[in-house]
């Protein structure tokens, strides 16, 4: 009788159910590095902290449980890989300093994410977000993660194709102000002054989508018209990005019927509905058009400076992955937003630079611009970018179809590298704006 062969059971690698360890000793294409800043006592112990953070994040809790195996954590703890302080004492902390301050950095195995959002930042940064001073500063996705995702399916090239336009100057976005309440008629003449004003594109405001006081779908097929109407007049085409935002699934549904209605673009407030929402809509077949998406909420994430989710996370990876063709962001350089401009343009690149394989995000500066803002934008961010304005062309003295004349002007004098003042003797209603809006506009509290 032959003897039976039996498999040798592998042996653990004996650092591999730790969660801990050095950075060259993780494969960095298998896992999603977090890093983070934390904020704790003088006797905290880091190292052991963050072991304690990347268990409760993966496969345990705060007491060991019997299905928390030493397999199972081989395959699926997270791993400290980074503690560093700042300042960085080395022999003793000086009796004077009561609070410490650390960067974090966690590797999580890219199979306990796969290809969902909401896993991702349940993983990263889910129950640990209650910890009080800790803040997400930045995710590093490995690019197998990346390739699961489709991202932006016109991107920024998309919204020059859709317009019939060569790239040679930044886009002109309005936003039609009231930004609720008013009837289709209102709207509807407001979008034509604006179009007949050279916007390139016009959205809806975040407030207001599909009300019954003012129908998105006959929004929809009134403002087409109007397109036409406008293109026939100037020879050039205007895209509408009717807001969609809605309860799910009627979301998807309202979307497809405004695409029916021949609308081409939409807009949806991505963090509002939630951003695997929007990505479903943005890889939809049937949803052939660029997609905006408005930041309203990002704030609740990262304004805190010891709390949240950093913005370039919020603005820039999360909304690209989930496929946003261009976002609305507030511009750090004049305006009512406060933002650092160091983290606009970390945002800015995390939206255009290289980015696994996803097309580029168009950045949409946006917030209180008025004509005087256009050469900073243009010098901040190049061409490859849309400007958005709302009360800067509605409240124009002479209305909204000159408040757009003006803006555009002002980008074409910025793309020639002319001052505002020299290039507004010649240009009538960029005159009359800068006679209102002569000066940055500083909303700062």
């Amino acid at each position: 009788m032959k003897e039976k062969k039996t498999t040798p059971v592998k042996k653990l690698d004996a650092f591999a159910d730790k969660p801990i360890a050095l950075p060259e000793g993780i494969d960095m294409e298998n896992h999603v590095i977090a890093t983070y800043w934390i904020e704790a006592g003088r006797d905290m112990d880091m190292s052991v902290m963050g072991q304690f953070l990347a268990i409760e994040q993966t496969t345990g809790t705060w007491v060991p449980v019997p299905g928390e195996t030493p397999e199972v954590r081989a395959g699926h703890v997270a791993k400290v890989i980074g503690v560093y302080e700042a300042p960085y004492y080395e022999y003793a902390v000086p009796p004077e300093v009561e609070r410490r301050q650390f960067i974090l950095q966690v590797a999580f195995p890219a199979a306990n994410v796969e290809d969902q959002l909401p896993m991702l930042l349940t993983a990263t940064i889910g129950n640990i977000s209650m910890v009080p001073n800790f803040k997400l500063l930045d995710l590093r996705i490995p690019r197998a993660t990346l390739d699961q995702y489709n991202g932006p399916k016109f991107g920024t090239d998309g919204w020059w194709k859709v317009l019939g336009l060569k790239k040679g100057r930044p886009l002109l976005n309005n936003m039609i102000k009231p930004c609720s309440g008013y009837p289709l008629e209102v709207g509807a003449e407001l979008f034509r002054q604006a179009a007949l004003g050279g916007c390139d594109v016009i959205k809806d405001d975040e407030l207001i989508a599909n009300m019954r006081y003012n129908d998105a779908v006959k929004r929809v097929k009134a403002y087409m018209k109007i397109e036409k109407e406008v293109y026939e007049e100037t020879g050039e085409h205007t895209i509408y990005t009717v807001n969609v935002t809605d309860r799910l699934p009627r979301m998807f549904d309202l979307a497809k019927r405004c695409v029916d209605a021949g609308v081409n673009g939409m807009m949806v407030n991505y963090l509002a509905v939630g951003p695997e929402a929007m990505r479903a809509l943005a890889d939809d077949p049937a949803i052939d058009v660029p997609i905006l998406a408005h930041m309203d909420l990002a704030g609740a994430f990262y304004m805190a400076p010891n709390q949240g989710i950093s913005s370039p996370i919020i603005f820039g990876k999360i909304s690209r992955l989930c496929g946003a063709d261009a976002i609305v962001l507030p511009f750090s350089m004049g305006g009512k937003a406060s933002y650092m401009h160091d983290r606009f343009m970390n945002t800015v690149r995390n939206l255009t630079y290289p980015f696994g394989g996803l097309k580029p995000t168009m950045p949409m500066p946006s917030g209180g611009i008025t004509p005087v803002n256009a050469a900073d934008i243009v010098g901040a961010c190049g061409k490859d970018i849309m400007i958005g304005s709302g009360g800067g062309i509605h409240a124009h003295p002479q209305g909204p179809r000159a408040g757009a004349r003006a803006l555009r002007q002002a980008i074409d004098a910025a793309v020639k590298g002319i001052k505002l003042e020299e290039y507004a003797k010649d240009h009538e209603e960029l005159g009359v704006a800068l006679g209102i809006w002569g000066k940055k506009t500083d909303f700062k509290v």
